[in-house]
């Protein structure tokens, strides 16, 4: 049994899952298909990722050009705190963000659908993270926009230096990059 959260960007949601525990641990379904098709999230997954990252690091604001995906994502340890920009040409919400922390404790996933940029922030010492995602990765798709872009102005919760890949140090500003699905 799922609890879908709407959040205040249209498509993307916080969803929170039953969980069965006693003495010996816990129990929970992460994913359903009649449950997430019955709450009007019908996506057919082709892929599986999962990364590990230490604290501090920042992975994003990052999607695919022609080849945008949808992804549901979730937290195995640790904690982060996870962004969806919206980059939707007509979308009344374009270039806003919405954010959640997505923690091994809390269980949560977020729900983003396509046409988002995609980022988060690792909290803990360490945090494990897997989503799923509708579309294959294509390597020659890559995008992305600056995660401290000041015009998105996301308001990440962390104190002191990220650290960031080589690539996401040079991503455009959301205005420079042009992207709109």
């Amino acid at each position: 049994m799922f609890k879908f959260n709407k959040t205040e960007i249209e498509g993307v949601y916080v969803i929170e899952s039953q969980v069965f525990g006693d003495n010996r641990g816990y129990f929970l379904e992460t994913y359903n298909k009649k449950d997430f098709d019955n709450a009007g999230l019908k996506y057919d997954f082709v892929q599986d990722n999962q990364s590990k990252s230490r604290k501090g690091v920042l992975r994003g604001l990052h999607f695919q050009k022609t080849h945008p995906q949808a992804k549901l994502v979730r937290v195995l340890e640790g904690e982060v705190f996870d962004v969806a920009v919206d980059l939707r040409k007509d979308s009344k919400t374009y270039g806003k963000w919405v954010g959640v922390i997505l923690s091994a404790e809390n269980k949560k996933q977020f729900m983003i659908p396509r046409g988002f940029a995609h980022g988060f922030v690792v909290l803990s010492d360490e945090a494990t993270f897997a989503y799923k995602c509708d579309d294959f990765y294509h390597p020659e798709d890559e995008g992305g926009i600056m995660w401290n872009d000041p015009e998105v102005n996301v308001k990440w919760p962390y104190e002191g230096e990220v650290i960031l890949s080589e690539k996401d140090k040079k991503h455009p500003s959301l205005k420079d990059s042009g992207v709109k699905f």
